[in-house]
């Protein structure tokens, strides 16, 4: 069963999952980022401009947008639907306000979780509706690196 690691306390959400995504792709992990559409939006910005070095390959569908085939083998999806991501996906980010549906098939799932008050009592509501459904839940206080 998949653990649920909990990442919580961060001060920039976005900056955080930036350098999440950079180590998941220079690992060569193949990623589903889950959010609404804004943040995933805002998040498509971030990583273009976040590190003026390098760059983190990445695809957003969101709105139910399709994407032609030829983009399935991006390493990175930002989408407000996981189910559309290509299958076989290694990772799943959650950076949204509720529990992403279908967990199972990803060998590793973080929850992303900012200081923000509200964020943060969203992240608490989800930890227990985690734990109510039986995943082992890892907690992992946020540092400048992931």
């Amino acid at each position: 069963m998949t653990t649920v690691e909990f990442h919580h306390g961060m001060p920039d959400k976005l900056a955080y999952a930036c350098r999440l995504l950079r180590k998941a792709y220079r690992s060569g992990a193949t990623v589903v980022v889950t959010g609404d559409s804004a943040t995933l939006r805002q998040l498509d910005r971030q990583l273009w401009t976040f590190d003026e070095e390098e760059f983190v390959p990445h695809v957003c569908a969101v709105g139910g947008q399709a994407l032609p085939e030829r983009l399935h083998q991006t390493p990175i999806w930002l989408t407000d639907q996981p189910a559309q991501a290509p299958a076989g996906r290694q990772v799943l980010i959650n950076l949204g306000r509720d529990m992403p549906v279908g967990i199972e098939p990803f060998a590793r799932f973080f929850d992303v979780v900012s200081s923000e008050p509200e964020d943060a009592e969203l992240g608490r509501q989800r930890w227990r509706a985690y734990k109510a459904q039986g995943w082992t839940v890892r907690a992992h206080v946020a540092s400048s690196e992931p």
